[in-house]
């Protein structure tokens, strides 16, 4: 553990929400982005874009996803005795994100396993990222795993 992590397996409950703070989304990490990881021209082709149903570029949905795990870790996981992921479920998209758009993230802790290591237990969060209108622009729901009290880290 380091002295940022504080809250231990048996610490979280089921219920609780963590506001893990925002983020704006820039044209240039849009196109950044797209241009390596994405390049469909809705991502990276203005003229395309604008013509499209969406009228103008639109974020990849992996950069929306990457830029909802930075504040995720940052704000809620290095907070938590968090030994890592195991993935993420039901990844859903739906809303187009503009250039300009402030994200915000939350979470809630929605289900706590405690499992038969003694050493960590396993949590399922869904996170929830919205637009500065308070449109949800992505859900999923996040698999980790995290320290017992006596655990690995003590």
């Amino acid at each position: 553990m380091t002295d940022t992590d504080n809250r231990y397996f048996e610490d979280l409950e089921e219920g609780a929400t963590y506001d893990c703070g925002s983020i704006e989304v820039t044209e240039v990490e849009m196109l950044d982005f797209a241009e390596r990881y994405d390049p469909q021209p809705i991502h990276v082709d203005e003229d395309a874009a604008r013509e499209s149903m969406y009228g103008d570029l639109i974020a990849s949905g992996w950069l929306t996803c990457a830029l909802s795990a930075r504040l995720l870790v940052t704000e809620y996981m290095n907070d938590n005795a968090t030994l890592g992921g195991r993935g993420m479920d039901e990844v859903r998209w739906h809303q187009p994100v503009y250039a300009g758009d402030t994200l915000s993230v939350t979470t809630e802790l929605v289900e706590k396993r405690t499992g038969e290591n003694p050493a960590y237990g396993h949590t399922r969060i869904l996170v929830t990222t919205t637009n500065q209108n308070g449109d949800t622009v992505l859900t999923m729901y996040g698999l980790g795993i995290v320290e017992k009290h006596g655990g690995s880290g003590e």
